[in-house]
């Protein structure tokens, strides 16, 4: 039996759109250095800093944290309300839901197929001896590598780019909802609902379902 095209592709940011959470700052927690990390996130997302020089000062603040914490970590992350049927609404439509985060691969792996996400990007924390190096392994998911991985994607799935649709909160996120087809400005900074396509209000990812094709 031949296999049904993918219709269209949803594409979210992880942190404050896919989940409720900042993951690097519930990882902060665990070295009692959260709300110093958290002030450099949220200048981060406004877009008042270098992404990528941001990322790499906030997980240096991680060094020597254990491993082990990512247990405690997956424990406190929060879900999106609406997420669940967001995802089974793409589904049924015949279509991919993706994310691409400047988060992490550690709580990402878990936490994506758990919601039901098709495939996901991250960046990787370096670690030795069972505790965090403070250094990101590999190169870093910026803006530049979101907005590539929306258009990769598609390119894989035979989506035409008018059949994406992109959804963050961040200064970062700015590059993939200007190449999706639809960018949606989700729980989201000044800047972003500024020059979003569309700006949803409710922190609620049920709302997006209506603008499905």
């Amino acid at each position: 039996m031949p296999v049904a095209p993918t219709r269209l592709l949803v594409v979210l940011d992880a942190d404050s759109t896919l989940i409720r959470n900042e993951v690097i700052e519930l990882i902060a927690d665990e070295a009692g250095r959260g709300p110093e990390v958290a002030a450099a996130t949220e200048a981060a997302m406004r877009g008042e800093v270098d992404f990528a020089e941001s990322l790499r000062s906030r997980v240096r603040a991680l060094a020597g944290v254990p491993v082990t914490s990512f247990a405690r970590v997956l424990a406190r992350i929060e879900p999106t309300p609406g997420v669940r049927e967001l995802i089974r609404a793409v589904h049924e439509r015949g279509g991919v839901v993706g994310v691409v985060s400047g988060g992490f691969h550690e709580i990402l792996d878990t936490v994506a197929p758990q919601l039901g996400v098709d495939r996901w990007r991250a960046n990787r924390l370096a670690a030795a001896a069972g505790t965090l190096t403070g250094v990101v392994d590999g190169d870093i998911v910026d803006a530049g590598a979101k907005a590539a991985a929306l258009g990769q994607w598609a390119a894989e799935l035979g989506v035409p780019i008018g059949r994406t649709i992109a959804i963050g909160d961040g200064a970062n996120d700015l590059p993939m909802l200007a190449a999706a087809g639809l960018g949606l400005a989700f729980n989201a900074k000044p800047a972003v609902r500024r020059r979003a396509d569309l700006v949803i209000g409710p922190v609620d990812l049920r709302e997006v379902i209506p603008l499905l094709p």
